[in-house]
């Protein structure tokens, strides 16, 4: 639903962004008669420019998901509609001042979207798509309008205007159709809205059609260049000059963006050839745009041009093996620049425009195969079978085809290997170095565009690309080397270096040659090619450090060019031999130094996109055959090998390097391949292992019988230990489904022993190197976090362990076991074996759950015990300090009252007996108040001591409450009571205190569980 819902928001960008543009067309030529336009051209270009990156996108993302003609007409109307809108800045800036400059500028891009669009349309009404169709037909019919109104006045805009409202009625056609199908939920719709079967019809249309969706729109566009040098040819304009170069320009990023969508596509031939194409067009666009500042016409590099002619001719070669149709076209680019080369004009002579009419008309009918063919039931058939049966009666040579024909280096990559460009830059921008210019004009020299674009630009790209692949010291040898070209090749030949040299250049040049350094040593492990390829390029960087010191002998820079040219020309062939053939035609030689580990074995891993079937079968097969692979799982990347071979399961076990405490584990896919072997397992623990799995959950269980039952044979002894054995059942589609082609699998992770798990499919080829037959890539793991493993060897006793805590946290583990217990306990499969066993250990666990909670009372029996035993004895302790200090105050009394008798005599004596028998009076005043005090507070906790005790008796009969402050005052009061604060129905006892009858405290203090 998520696709369906994407493809309809990118198809209805498409369209409304069209009819938005017309729109704005026709604004515009309805109020051009008049003397103001209702739009400036200004205005009207940059609005045009942005709709342009609008239909850029929409017929990007359309295309990444399927083929269709939307993506030809949204990518071709884009590249239309931004050099249109360039053009219209420039005449409203007053760059184009005359209607002549305008219609010179204006009518060769004008007719060649004519003709692009009008076989668009026959496309879409051949291939049953109307809407499409009459959109690109009434675009191309505005176009002719207005290419006869620059000729003809006769003929007014607003017939112009007439044919872009006709495409603005289509696309609201179209939005309309679109919104009923929204709000009816897909019921309701309109003929030719209907995405849902339009995307059936190119399911099952476009997967025998053609692979590159991007090769008709790039067809397309080298008319457009055709067309600007043909119409100077044939008269249809009066010059080139500077209005023509936005359509060379636009076609020119235009075909770089579909190169690198023919890599996405993995069309390695068409993307190079894309590639090459651009170069040119660069380049006449920059010789158009030298005479605005320069009266002559530029010079042309002769060896740089031959060379180039031989690049296409060898492209043709290859290409045909893979489509004669394409390689027969590229032969008329191999005319091309051989024209330019014998033409000291160039563009401006008459011999390579005659050769871009050819390009038009070749072109032309390329692209109708290409569309064609994309949508189309009946193919037209480019006679690629032809190629491949005469093949087949050669034993030398073999085309690569299948699934590993674009395998990447390091994973699953989306795009194929742009290395065949990167070679050919490189051998571009060396030969144009070559060329020797006037120092006093070099900008007159037509260097710059295959410098900067070839060397800089597009290797670039191949660096990026190559970096997509996994191919770390190639990327960035290639984007090292890109930065320099286009440094070097702007400062030298863009006019900014000047006779005088800078020390600030040659500094800049030493960093790049002690870069390059490290790349020469890096390229040492791994091969020769490289080697050279990357020790040749010192040579030029040398070159370009002398001549920054001014100190560059004759003849130097042109043989360290020849010498690099001439190995980037080998590695060219040898990266279109691999891609094309099978085994190594050109080999690339060996490690100058062999290391051990990545890229040091004898065979290649293959790595296999995980969302494709087919390479779940491939890892299948190598299973079967006795290989081990890595796959993904639920949680990291592991290793696996098939039970059935047990020479794969040793192998995987050398190759993990595994610890004698670190087991192999045993994976299968369903409970369904242990239901032979089910009576040998307990009822508690099959119900704990159907309820577990599937999940990141292992279970370590005892080793037994049931082993055999899978088939392992001799490969048993590597799994496990001899006691138990690991097992589990994996939350992964892609693990189960192998499962079920292969049978049960030992798994360990994807890592030597002791180091960390390995979480992407890249770090599986980086940590075990070739010890792997393949890989399945899926990208990055879901979990970063390994399963956890359960002890469930004890399990029937009701105990389980852990040996290692992962994803699953031991909370929902032992929640599990909970519920499957508690269903053995509550529903009971009576008459099964086992039962008296099972109700046995649920009447020990009943039993044991009383023994425990009389034990918990016991304790706390003994714990209120020794809390009243404490405070007896802290009330036992402070009543003998009491004691003592009242010893201590009648003491010192009697001593005072001594001493003042010792002193006596006559009045003083009778005043001092006074005094000393107030003092007494006083002392005895204060013990009397003392007495009454205690006497109210020891009532006063009677009264509580009572109603708490009635209380307790009402809380539990037979049981006494005991109170822990009746306990506490109890030894008080029996010290302190005396006999006149008695009732008289008491009986004393030998110490003087009392016991009561009813006053209703315990004499005693009871050892029992509080209720």
């Amino acid at each position: 639903m998520g696709d369906n819902n994407s493809e309809s928001l990118h198809s209805s960008i498409g369209l409304l962004a069209i009819s938005a543009g017309s729109l704005l067309l026709a604004v515009h030529f309805y109020s051009s008669p008049g003397p103001t336009p209702l739009i400036p051209s200004t205005a009207l270009g940059v609005l045009l420019l942005l709709l342009s990156a609008l239909l850029a996108y929409a017929g990007i993302r359309r295309s990444l998901r399927n083929s269709s003609l939307l993506v030809s007409l949204c990518l071709t109307l884009s590249a239309f509609w931004s050099a249109y809108g360039v053009i219209l800045i420039l005449a409203g800036q007053g760059v184009l001042p005359s209607p002549q400059d305008a219609r010179d500028a204006l009518v060769p891009g004008l007719a060649t979207f004519t003709l692009a669009l009008l076989l668009v349309a026959l496309v879409g009404f051949l291939c049953r798509e109307p809407v499409l169709a009459l959109v690109a037909a009434a675009v191309s019919l505005a176009s002719a309008h207005e290419v006869a109104l620059h000729y003809s006045s006769s003929l007014g805009p607003s017939a112009v205007a007439c044919s872009h409202l006709l495409v603005c009625l289509v696309g609201g056609y179209f939005a309309l159709g679109r919104i009923l199908c929204v709000l009816s939920k897909g019921k309701v719709a309109l003929p030719g809205t209907d995405l849902a079967e339009k995307k059936s019809q190119e399911q099952s249309w476009g997967s025998a059609g053609c692979t590159n969706p991007f090769a008709a729109p790039g067809l397309l566009l080298n008319m457009l260049a055709g067309s600007v040098l043909g119409c100077r040819l044939l008269g249809v304009t009066h010059r080139l000059f500077l209005g023509q170069v936005p359509w060379l320009w636009a076609a020119g990023a235009f075909q770089i963006g579909i190169c690198v969508l023919s890599y996405r596509a993995m069309d390695v031939l068409m993307a190079t050839a894309f590639g090459f194409t651009s170069i040119l067009k660069f380049a006449a666009g920059y010789s158009l745009l030298y005479p605005t500042w320069q009266p002559e016409e530029p010079h042309f590099p002769t060896p740089f041009l031959v060379v180039f002619s031989i690049l296409f001719a060898v492209l043709a070669l290859f290409l045909s093996l893979q489509s004669p149709v394409d390689g027969l076209y590229l032969l008329v680019f191999v005319a091309y620049c051989i024209a330019l080369a014998c033409s000291p004009r160039g563009f401006f002579a008459g011999g390579p425009q005659g050769v871009a009419v050819a390009i038009f008309v070749a072109s032309a009918l390329v692209a109708l195969v290409h569309l064609y063919n994309v949508r189309a039931r009946a193919k037209i058939l480019p006679g690629k079978g032809a190629v491949k049966a005469l093949l087949a009666r050669s034993n030398l040579l073999k085309l690569r085809e299948g699934p590993e024909l674009h395998a990447p280096y390091l994973g699953y990559s989306k795009y194929a290997d742009a290395e065949v460009l990167a070679y050919a830059c490189s051998v571009l921008a060396s030969f144009a170095l070559t060329a020797t210019g006037d120092p006093q004009a070099p900008l007159g020299t037509v260097v710059i565009p295959w410098v900067v674009v070839a060397g800089g630009i597009l290797k670039l790209l191949g660096g990026s690309v190559a970096f997509a692949r996994g191919k770390t010291l190639e990327s960035s040898a290639f984007i090292l080397y890109s930065i320099l070209w286009i440094i070097w090749g702007l400062t030298r030949f863009g006019g900014l270096y000047g006779p005088a040299r800078s020390f600030h250049a040659a500094v800049g040049i030493v960093a790049f040659i002690l870069f390059n350094s490290f790349i020469v040593f890096c390229s040492l492990f791994l091969n020769m090619a490289w080697f050279f390829y990357s020790l040749t390029f010192m040579l030029v960087a040398v070159s370009f450090l002398l001549d920054a010191i001014h100190a560059l002998p004759a003849g130097y820079d042109i043989a360290a060019t020849l010498i690099f040219g001439l190995v980037s020309f080998y590695c060219f062939l040898a990266a279109l031999c691999s891609s094309t053939f099978e085994g190594c035609c050109l080999p690339l030689g060996r490690p100058v130094v062999q290391l051990g580990g990545v890229g040091a074995g004898t065979t290649k891993c293959l790595h296999l996109p995980a969302r494709k079937a087919s390479s779940v079968k491939r890892i299948a097969d190598i299973l079967r055959n006795g290989g081990t692979c890595g796959i993904p799982t639920d949680t990291v990347y592991v290793l696996v090998a098939a039970c059935s071979r047990p020479d794969a399961v040793e192998k995987a076990h050398r190759s993990k390097r595994q610890a004698q405490d670190r087991p192999m584990s045993l994976w299968i896919s369903s409970l369904k391949q242990l239901e032979p072997a089910k009576h040998l397992f307990t009822p508690l623990l099959w119900d704990f292992m159907e309820a577990a799995w599937p999940s990141p959950i292992s279970l370590v269980i005892p080793r037994g019988e049931w082993v055999d039952f899978l088939g392992m044979k001799d490969s048993a002894k590597y799994v496990g230990t001899p006691q138990s054995v690991a097992i589990r059942i994996p939350d992964c589609s892609v693990t189960t489904h192998l499962i079920d082609l292969v049978g049960p699998i030992v798994v360990t992770s994807a890592n030597p022993t002791g180091e960390a798990d390995t979480t992407h499919h890249n770090q599986v080829y980086a940590k075990l190197g070739d010890k792997v037959d393949a890989v399945l890539c899926g990208g990055p793991s879901p979990e970063n976090i390994a399963s956890t493993v359960v002890d469930c060897t004890k399990i029937d006793s009701g105990n389980i362990g852990f040996f290692r805590v992962g994803i699953v946290p031991k909370s929902q583990v032992l929640q599990i076991l909970e519920q499957v217990q508690r269903k053995h306990l509550v529903v009971p499969p009576s008459g099964t074996k086992g039962w008296e066993e099972l109700q046995s250990r649920g009447q020990a666990v009943h039993n044991g759950g009383r023994k425990r909670k009389k034990e918990e009372e016991e304790e706390e029996e003994k714990e209120i015990e020794k809390a009243n035993k404490k405070e007896k004895e802290e009330d036992e302790k402070k009543e003998e300090e009491d004691k003592e200090e009242k010893a201590e105050k009648e003491k010192k009394v009697e001593d005072e009252e001594k001493e003042r008798r010792k002193r006596g005599g006559g009045g003083e004596e009778v005043g001092r007996g006074g005094e000393g028998e107030g003092a007494g009076k006083q002392e005895e005043k204060r013990e009397q108040q003392r007495q009454q005090q205690e006497e109210q507070q020891e009532q006063q906790e009677d009264r509580e001591a009572g109603q708490q005790q009635e209380e307790g008796q009402k809380a539990g009969p037979g049981r006494l409450h005991t109170n822990p402050v009746s306990s506490r005052a109890a030894p008080q009061r029996r010290a302190r009571w005396r006999a006149p604060v008695v009732p008289a129905a008491g009986e004393a006892e030998p110490d003087g205190s009392l016991e009561p009858r009813s006053s209703g405290l315990p004499c005693a203090v009871p050892s029992g569980r509080p209720s």
